[in-house]
This record gives C-alpha cells, structure tokens and sequence, in this order.
C-alpha cells in the first residue's frame, strides 16, 4: 500500500493541473484587461460593461503606477531579453508580499494597495488545489520515514538496501518537482505560491535524501564522520539551491521535516556531536536561503527547533556532553549576528535613504524608533531577534538547572553558560535591532548567577576542603568575569553606535552599570567576607573607575552636558564605589564614609556639568539614612559609651548632617530647583536628627531604646522642632525656598501636635503623677510648658506678616495655651507640693488661685493683643475669661465658703466690667477716628 502512495500523488497532481488551466485562462483574461487600463485604453467592468475612461482618470492611474512598464510588443515577446530569461516562479516571488509570505520587501509603495480586487477564493478551491498539495507533501515525507522503519522492524530489507531505497525515492521525488516546475510554474504564476507542487515534492525528497544520509552514519556507522559532513554538507547546498524557486512556506516544511528526521529515526548508540553538527547544519542551509530570498518567518522558526533540540537532548541522555550543545548555540547566534539578519536594520535605512535622497531616511532611529521606546522594542526582525535570543539563553538555564541536579561539574557548566549569554550579549551590542538581545541577557546573567551562586554547592561534593575553595573560586571568578564582559559589549556598541542611537545608547549605559554590579552584590552575599573582602571590593573598584573612564570618554566624544548615557555611566560607577566602600569598611566607618563621596562627586560637579553628579549626594545620604535606621546606634550598642554628646553617636549622625549642609551650600545657585530642595531638606532633616539623638542619649544614661520619652525629653525635642522651624524661616528670608518655607510651617504644625498629644494630655504631671522637682521655680514645668510658650511666642512674633495668618494665629494661641498650662499647674504644685496628681483633689485656696491667675493671664493677653493688633490674642483672652466665669459659677460657687466666695466674684465682676470699659473706649476711638 506505500508503494503506491507515490503513484497516486502524481495522478492526483495531473487532475489538479488540468484544473489550474481553466483558471489560468481566466486569469490571463483579466490580467490583459488591467494592462489596457493602465494603457490609457478600457477598463473591463465587473458586468461587462465598457467605461471609456477620462484624461484625468488616465493620468491618476499612471502615477502610482510608473514603475509598471508598458505591454510588451509582439517582437519583445518572441526574443526576450537576457533580463527577461528569469523562470516565472521566480520572478513572481520577488514582487512584495510582506503579508502573505513573511518576506522582506525594499520598495516603498504598496503595490496590493493598487492592484484590482481580487474575487474570493472558494472552497472547493481551496481544498482541492491547496490543502492536497500540503496534505499530500506531508504524506510523502512520513511515508517514506515510516517505509525505512517499517522495513527495519520487519526485517524485509538489509540496512544497506533500506538506505539505497531511501535515497532514491528522495531524488525521484526531487527530480519529480524540478520537471514539473519547469512545466507547470510558467502558467500558474503567482496564485498558488503557497501552495506549488514542485515546492511540495522537492521538499518530501530532501526530507528523505537527510534522512537516509544521517542513518548512514549514525545508526549503521556506513560511512565516516568526513563522509558524512561532506554528503550533508552537499544536500544542504542543494536544498538552498532548489528552495530558492519555492516560497517561504515550502522551505520551512522541508526545515521541519529535516529536523525531526533524527527524533523519528531512533539510534542505540547516539553521538550528539554528529547529532548536532546536522542540525546546525541543516540550520545553516535554512539561514543561508533565507538570506538570499530575505524571509524572516522560516529562519525563526529554525531558531526555535535548533534551540528546543539541546533541552530535549539533555532530557533524555544518559549521558550528557554540553560542549556540542553550547557550540550549537554560539553557531546559532554567530549565524543570526553576521548571515542573516546581519545588520538587517542599517541595510534597510542606506536603500530608504537612496531611495528619498535625504540623509534623515537613513537614520535608523528616524526610521524605526521615532514611536518611542515602544516602536524601539518592536524593530524589525523581531521574530528573529527574540527566537535567537529566547532560545538561546533559556538552553543556558536548562544547562545550569541539569548541572546543579544531576552533578555535572559546576564550573564546566558555569563556563558554558556564560559563553551563551556572553554570546547573545554580542549580538545586542553589535546589532541595533536587537534590544530584546541586549536586555534578555543581562537578565539571565543575573538570574542564572543568582541560581548557581546560591545552590551550586548542593549538588557538589569535592573531596577535601581545598577541592570547595578551589571550586568556589572558579566559579566566582567566571561569574564576575562574566559581569566584566558586559562592559566590554557595551563600550563596543558606544563606540559604534552611541551618536545615531541615543536611546539604545542609555540602554547599554544601563546595563553595563546594573549588571556587573548586581553579579557582584549577588557573589559577595553568598561568598563574600563580610569583614573584609579584598576580591569583591577590588571588582567594586575597578568597575568604577572603568564606568567613570567611560562616562568621559563618552562625554568628550558627545560633548554635551546632558547626555544620558554619560550620566547612566557616571551613576554606575557611583554605585560601584559604594559597593566597593562596603567591602573594605564596615560598622560605622560605612556610614561616615558614605557622605564623603557623595561630596567627591558633588566636587566633580565643578569640571564636569553632568546632571547626575549632585545628585549622587542625594543617594548618598538616602543609603547613609538607611544604614541609620537598620542601626541607630551607629556602632554595636556595647562599644556607644555613656558620655554626653561626645560619643559615636556625635561622629555617625554629624558628619553627614555636616556633610548635607554642605553640599546644599555648594548647589545653592544650582539651575535644578528640585536638587537644591532635596538636599536643603536632607540637611535640615539630618541636623535636627542629630540634635534629638544626642539629647535621647544624653537624657537616658547613655542608653538608645524604645521607651517613652518622659515630659522633660519630650519638650527638649518640642522646642528644637520650633528652634527648626525658625531657623527654616530664617534660611526662607535670605534664601527663598519652597524646603525652607514649608519646611518652617510643616515644623511649627509637628510641634503643636506634640504639645496637643503629649504636653497636655499623654505626659502631663497632672495625669501621669510624674515628680515635677524639688525646687519651686526651676523645675519641670519650666522646661516642659513655660519655656514652649515663650518658643511659641516669639515664632507667632516672628513669623507675622511673614506666613499666613492661620498658622501665624495657631501658634499664638499654642503660645497663651501653654502659658496658662503653665500658671495652673504652677498654682497647683504651690498648693500640692512635687506630685500634682488629680487623685489628690482640690483645696479651697487652690481653686480661688485659679481664678486669680486665670482672670490676670486674661488680662494681659488682652493687653497683648491690643498692643500689637493680634486678634487672635484676644480671642484667647476672651475665651480664658469666659472660662474664669464659667468655673466661678459653676465650681467656686459649690466648693468655696465664706470670705473667699465672696472675694472669688467680687474679683470676678471687677474684671469683667474692667474688660468691657477698655473695649468701650477702643470702639469709641475707632468711630471718632473713621
């Protein structure tokens, strides 16, 4: 029953040729119709209807058309010319068809565009003159495999005889497809690229020819390794050859069918390197038709089926040998960098640009990146660019992944792995389209060292403690060397391309910084000496001063202040020093350490006007103030010390606040407003966390933790925050900032709600039973109410006409609140004695004390008010009055008795109408005045 499969293929080919002639006679018919239209003659209606078509009508349709020549004359067409020897199959695939093949096409306008629409295909069409070319040229390429192993089972035929067999059947079907493309392509013509019966049946024979050559070799050992590359080597040629008069679709079924072949015909003894040298092989033949005919569909398919072979290979062997696999790749990649694409994008812009005779059109990124990032990313040929990149490095990962699992040696592994990814990194630096390259590869640089650096040693186990050292070093040195290539790549595509491809550019600036940095913190933290590591901080190092080195090369090649690859660069070796800074020093010699070269790169600021050089300060103080945080105390709490002020805690907090405000002072006249309030703002934070730190020290013993501050520790910090507040304000004067001025008021605001929260309610003597001091005057209440009203005072003072009224107002009335918190706890504490508690109770002479200081505190803030026109003080006096009268009322009238009732509202009255006879006098004089 196979051996007819063949006969009967061709008997059905003769009946479907005999169908296209019928077509074909219509095709011509409409074919000469359309040349009499563009001729200036009549265009054939749909219905048969002659429309004599007008002048104008004639010229539009001859400008878009030019390039179409006229028909040609009786004596052109019975002598063509050498031109016009080409076969007619050929011909027709070089006519754009972008859509429909998948090829790459030079010309600008859209031909399909000025074509006549054509009617829509039928399935009976369809079916009979598509679907049973495809169906029946897969058939004969799995016939005649199944044919080879059915006779193997059976035993019918000797391996010999199976091989000759095979190979016979592939040349009959090939030479089948040559005659009847010579006899039926000049008639088809272009309706049935896709589906060509001699593309078919070429196809099917060289499936078998590769096929049968293969088994030769590796499954029977006929011929030898040589013979065996020559006749592949021959077979590969020859496919290239008869593919170029096919279509795309035609040579990716004969790529796929070439590269199942070894999957279908099993082998007892396989050899990956013959194995994989076919497959490159095969793929190379596909890469090099694909470069001749400019498709890009087939060879990204190739490069999916090349790379998903060396997973499966790894899968299922027993044993492993990973040197043909990484070759496989690099050839892959080394094919995709120099054959095909090549330099695909810089070849597209040179023909646009001859074509339009400008110099913009051949700028790639006007011609492929003017959409932004986005239109970047998606540069042709991206299918090519991703299956090559995609494939490759995920073969690298499944390397690493079998390595650690199955105890493949490490370093071997790592090796091979960071050839790959080396390898794709070339083709992003060498290629401006491939982007996706440049990115994908450091990614799995960093997740691939990431896996192996911290489970490597797992699945290894040396045999002595040298054999470990031994190995971790190997392995640490091939994944830091790896990190050191990137920057290698990088500096290459800076050098050719940085001035035409400025995003890309910042893009390889990006990863030349991020990636060796991030390799190296992964290695330190699973391998490195937390004390002091002279490899990872020697890497640090270098690393900065190579990026810094670069970043000014670059800048004088661009000249230009505000190029973002120079600034990218310079940000990285930033990092790189501040990795290298953690290496060699550790405690609080980091931390100290940290702001000192921030200013180093601020100083640089004044040779070079690199934006990002300033801003380095900003990151050093963030880390600085990150470091504070993760340990407060600067050093172990053990080594702090006791002493006031004069302690680490003075070193590890001050000198960075120094530090800051240094480095706000030498960008003062800096033409970035956000820089300068940046650092303006860090400086102030880090000066008043200086302050409240050595003041937590100093009011604990020399002990920093998590208590609640008591009253007295609680006002030092309320009056520093309005001594801040002040001091912003002043800065605000003589230096208008928008840090400084909301600074100010966002302080005064901290402060009353400190006093709100804590003064008065949270630690308040009166609640909490605190001891308020043996002396009378000079005591708690001073530090922790007096002397806040008198801060709050003279900021109200200072700050008027100055900030809005509100806060202005807010702090004047924060002022007469702890004034009088004052005066009634005094009042108290004279009557009660230290402890003031509320669970003492009253007295009778206490509670007319109250009404005394009240009704004064009163009184003079009216005065206040009068005297420097501050309405809100003497809405303060009103409501402390009010108060004085609502507890005369309401407490003195049920507590007090005799003599001191009486003097209670006698006082009372006194005041009230000595209060209403001054607003009197005030409002008589305003009327006389007005």
């Amino acid at each position: 029953m196979m051996e007819l499969l063949p006969l009967v293929i061709l008997i059905a080919g003769i009946f479907i040729l005999r169908g296209y002639n019928l077509r074909i006679r219509r095709l011509e018919k409409r074919v000469q119709g359309l040349q009499n239209a563009l001729a200036g003659r009549v265009l054939m209606a749909d219905a048969g209807e002659s429309v004599r078509m007008t002048e104008p009508a004639i010229a539009a349709a001859a400008g878009p058309a030019a390039a179409i020549q006229e028909p040609p004359t009786e004596a052109a067409i019975k002598e063509p010319t050498a031109a016009g020897i080409e076969e007619p199959a050929v011909a027709a695939r070089n006519i754009p068809d972008a859509l429909t093949d998948g090829t790459l096409t030079d010309d600008g306008p859209d031909i399909a565009a000025r074509e006549a629409p054509q009617p829509r295909e039928s399935l009976e069409s369809t079916i009979g003159a598509r679907w049973a070319v495809w169906v029946g040229g897969i058939a004969l390429a799995l016939g005649g495999i199944f044919m080879v192993k059915y006779s193997i089972e059976s035993g019918l035929l000797s391996p010999g005889v199976r091989l000759v067999l095979a190979a016979i059947f592939g040349l009959i079907l090939v030479a089948a497809g040559e005659i009847i493309r010579r006899r039926s392509a000049p008639v088809l013509g272009n309706a049935f690229q896709n589906a060509m019966i001699p593309g078919v049946l070429t196809a099917a024979g060289v499936v078998a020819l590769f096929g049968s050559t293969y088994a030769a070799h590796g499954i029977y050992g006929f011929i030898g390794p040589a013979m065996a590359f020559v006749l592949l080597g021959l077979i590969s040629l020859a496919t290239l050859a008869l593919s170029l008069h096919h279509g795309q679709a035609l040579a990716g079924l004969g790529l796929l069918a070439s590269m199942v072949t070894p999957a279908l015909i099993a082998s007892t003894a396989p050899q990956p390197w013959v194995l994989f040298g076919y497959l490159v092989l095969t793929w190379l033949a596909t890469l090099l038709a694909s470069r001749l005919r400019r498709w890009l569909i087939t060879p990204s398919f190739a490069n999916a089926l090349l790379s998903l072979w060396p997973m499966l290979y790894v899968a299922y062997s027993e044993v492993v040998d990973f040197t043909p696999v990484t070759l496989s790749m690099l050839a892959m990649i080394g094919g995709t960098i120099f054959i095909w694409p090549g330099r695909y994008l810089a070849a597209t812009a040179a023909k646009a640009a001859d074509g339009m005779g400008t110099e913009t059109a051949a700028d790639p990124m006007q011609l492929a990146s003017t959409g932004g990032w986005g239109a970047f990313l998606a540069r042709p040929p991206l299918g090519m660019t991703l299956t090559a990149s995609i494939g490759a490095l995920a073969v690298s990962l499944h390397l690493l992944t079998y390595s650690l699992q199955s105890g493949y040696p490490i370093v071997d592994a790592m090796f091979m792995f960071a050839a790959i990814v080396a390898a794709v990194a070339a083709f992003g630096a060498g290629r401006i389209h491939a982007g996706w390259a440049a990115i994908l590869s450091a990614v799995v640089a960093v997740v691939g060292v990431s896996g192996v650096l911290t489970n490597w040693i797992a699945g290894v186990e040396p045999k002595s403690a040298d054999g470990i050292v031994t190995m971790q070093s190997m392995v640490l040195y091939e994944a830091l060397g790896l990190g050191g290539i990137f920057v290698l790549v990088g500096a290459f595509f800076l050098r050719r391309f940085a001035e035409g491809e400025k995003p890309f550019a910042a893009l390889w600036s990006l990863i030349m910084a991020a990636t060796p940095l991030a390799i190296a913190t992964i290695s330190f933290i699973n391998f490195g000496n937390w004390t002091f590591d002279w490899l990872h901080g020697l890497y640090g190092i270098g690393l900065g001063i190579v990026l810094m080195a670069l970043a000014e090369w670059q800048h004088r090649r661009s000249s230009e202040g505000l190029n973002l690859p120079t600034n990218i660069l310079a940000a990285g070796s930033f990092g790189a020093m501040v990795f290298a800074l953690h290496m060699f020093a550790h405690d609080a010699a980091p931390t100290i350490l940290l702001p000192v070269l921030g200013i180093a790169y601020v100083s640089a600021a004044r040779l070079r006007d690199w934006p990002v050089l300033p801003w380095t300060m900003v990151a050093a103080l963030i880390i600085t103030m990150t470091r504070i945080a993760w340990q407060p105390t600067i050093v172990d709490p053990s080594e702090l010390g006791t002493t006031p002020v004069f302690n680490m805690l003075l070193a590890g907090y001050g000198i960075p606040a120094a530090l800051a405000a240094l480095a706000a002072f030498t960008v003062r006249h800096s033409p970035s407003v956000r820089l300068r309030n940046t650092l303006q703002a860090l400086a102030s934070f880090l000066v008043l966390l200086t302050i409240a730190i050595l003041v937590r020290h100093a009011m604990n013993g020399g002990v920093l933790n998590d208590t609640v501050p008591t009253l007295g520790e609680q006002s030092i910090y309320t009056l520093l925050a309005i001594g801040a507040s002040a001091t912003l304000m002043a800065l605000d004067l003589s230096a208008a900032s928008p840090v400084f001025r909301y600074g100010s008021m966002a302080l005064g605001t901290l402060s009353v709600i400190l006093i709100l929260t804590l003064h008065l309610l949270g630690l308040n003597p009166f609640i909490t039973g605190e001891s308020t001091g043996r002396i009378p005057l000079f005591n708690l209440l001073l530090l922790g109410y007096l002397l806040p009203a008198i801060a709050y005072g003279g900021l109200a003072l200072y700050a008027r006409n100055r900030r809005p009224l509100p806060y202005v107002s807010m702090l004047a009335v924060a002022g007469a609140v702890m004034a009088l918190s004052w005066a009634t706890l005094s009042v108290r504490r004279l009557w009660q004695g230290e402890y003031i508690p509320f669970w003492n109770g009253f007295i009778q002479g206490e509670l007319y004390s109250y009404s005394v200081v009240w009704l004064l505190i009163g009184i003079a803030l009216l005065g206040l008010g009068a005297r420097f026109e501050a309405r809100s003080l003497r809405i303060a006096s009103a409501a402390l009055v009010f108060i004085a009268v609502v507890k005369a009322f309401l407490i003195d009238m049920a507590n007090l008795e005799g003599f001191l009732r009486a003097l209670s509202f006698i006082g009372l009255g006194a005041v009230l109408i000595g209060i209403g006879l001054f607003y009197q006098k005030i409002l008589t004089r305003k009327k006389t005045t007005g």
